[in-house]
């Protein structure tokens, strides 16, 4: 991946976080990995955990961002959400997937879309 590439997605986790926080949700942790995968922001929505993914696009020309979140990528987002409320003793909290989907044109002024329980 090219340096550009993850330099927009670290942006747009940063952005994602920021206005999740806006919005109210408690941040509990960013870039939680594990074999299983990574999940990009893991918040609490009042009494709800939220598993988030942040999808981040430069240009419409591949689609929209959040169209790159595949039937693969919400399996390995479901495995990834087991493994961390499994070792946090959660089994039982209330949980949804959601994700944030970023378009940062060339002038520079992102559009943030929220999709809540995706999947």
């Amino acid at each position: 991946m090219s340096k550009a590439r993850i330099n927009l997605g670290k942006h747009g986790e940063d952005l994602a976080a920021a206005f999740l926080q806006k919005k109210g949700f408690q941040i509990i942790v960013r870039n939680y990995r594990q074999k299983t995968g990574e999940v990009d922001i893991i918040a609490m929505d009042k009494q709800t955990l939220v598993f988030i993914e942040v999808k981040t696009r430069s240009s419409l020309l591949f689609g929209q961002p959040f169209e790159a979140v595949t039937t693969n990528k919400q399996a390995q987002l479901n495995r990834i959400a087991l493994d961390y409320m499994t070792r946090n003793k959660l089994l039982e909290q209330a949980a949804r997937f959601d994700v944030v989907s970023i378009l940062i044109p060339k002038n520079g002024k992102a559009e943030i879309e929220h999709l809540q329980n995706c999947f």
